[in-house]
């Protein structure tokens, strides 16, 4: 490439030669090193390591071999129910008009994001436990890691949006059309889904600029962001930083506004005069609470902690609640047992048969 380049590198090494200081002449010269690798530029020299990881190896959940089997139905099933679920959920809201309300507008997304975001983890994840080495490359890597961070943000504020929802619709009824207009609504989804761009944006080109040297076996059934910064071979300490702010505040200020939110519910719901009304509000609402507990206590778990204060034994069975489980369950609490889809769901079978 470079005709009539003479370059000399000295290398401060031990070389079967008496001299301290060795040298090397000739023309088009490349140089390979076991340890040190060299690029070689017109009119200079520049270190730099060349050992760039292409593709990663995911140990996945466990490595015990009579686990493999009963952990893949386990994990296939709870897909399985989470496709189902929220698929339906989908179906029925589109196709029945009474279900078109900013509750199940919200339940709507909520579970077009939860199907999405389980379809990014949970096949990666089953295929850890039939083969013998699950091979991600790179690119597939950050583009997961984009993907996870797009829906999981993108349900901090959904739930925060339902949550709001529920609150003025409790606690203020007489202005409820006002204030979750059909403007309103849309403003509060594009806002969500603005926050998770921008935050997967951030998370994901933070983990581009590390360098991840020799070592590529990620202990995860997926590509974490946790994971990848105990991998590299650089420091973290900005991406640190930034994971505990960007998260921090995905996690935080929709965790205040859910709590809070229920937390004026549940003093409107103990006025109730009826104890089976009462009951019945109580019930809902806790349900409510503890998939919203469930997703955002296991989230604040693995994120909000430095790096290296995490055992990922502890984190894996962590994530498997906001990646797997709480996308299940969320059919199931918020809608599945409604009355109004249920309606819907007998309309529509007797259109089908």
């Amino acid at each position: 490439m470079y005709n009539q380049a003479r370059t000399t590198v000295f290398l401060s090494a031990s070389f079967n030669t008496p001299a301290s200081e060795c040298a090397y002449e000739g023309d088009s010269a490349a140089l390979s090193v076991s340890v040190l690798h060299f690029r070689i530029s017109y009119g200079g020299i520049a270190l730099a390591n060349d050992s760039f990881v292409t593709e990663f190896i995911l140990l996945g959940l466990t490595n015990k071999p009579e686990l493999q089997t009963p952990l893949f139905l386990l994990f296939l099933v709870v897909y399985v129910i989470t496709a189902l679920g929220n698929l339906t959920l989908i179906i029925l809201i589109v196709l029945n008009s009474h279900l078109h309300t900013p509750m199940y507008f919200f339940l709507l997304n909520l579970s077009i994001i939860d199907f999405c975001f389980s379809s990014v983890i949970t096949p990666k994840m089953l295929m850890n436990f039939i083969l013998k080495k699950n091979i991600i490359s790179y690119t597939g890597c950050m583009t997961q890691v984009y993907f996870f961070c797009f829906f999981a943000i993108s349900e901090c504020y959904v739930l925060t949006s339902m949550a709001y929802d529920r609150y003025v619709a409790i606690c203020n009824p007489l202005l409820y059309n006002l204030a979750m207009s059909h403007r309103v609504c849309l403003y509060l989804m594009l806002g969500s889904y603005f926050m998770a761009v921008s935050g997967a944006m951030i998370h994901t080109g933070f983990m581009l600029r590390l360098t991840f040297c020799d070592g590529n076996t990620i202990n995860h059934y997926f590509c974490d962001l946790i994971p990848l910064l105990q991998l590299s071979c650089t420091s973290t300490y900005v991406n640190e930083v930034e994971l505990f702010i960007v998260a921090g505040k995905d996690i935080i200020v929709p965790t205040v506004i859910i709590f809070t939110s229920y937390g004026f519910i549940l003093s409107n719901i103990f006025h109730i005069k009826s104890t089976e009304s009462r009951s019945k509000a109580f019930s809902t609402c806790s349900s409510h609470i503890l998939a919203v507990t469930m997703f955002f206590g296991s989230s604040a778990f693995m994120y909000l902690k430095p790096s290296s204060a995490i055992s990922m034994n502890e984190g894996k069975f962590s994530s498997i609640f906001y990646s797997t489980v709480v996308p299940m369950v969320n059919p199931l609490i918020y809608s599945l047992r409604n009355k109004d889809v249920k309606v819907a769901l007998k309309k529509t079978l007797k259109r089908i048969f």
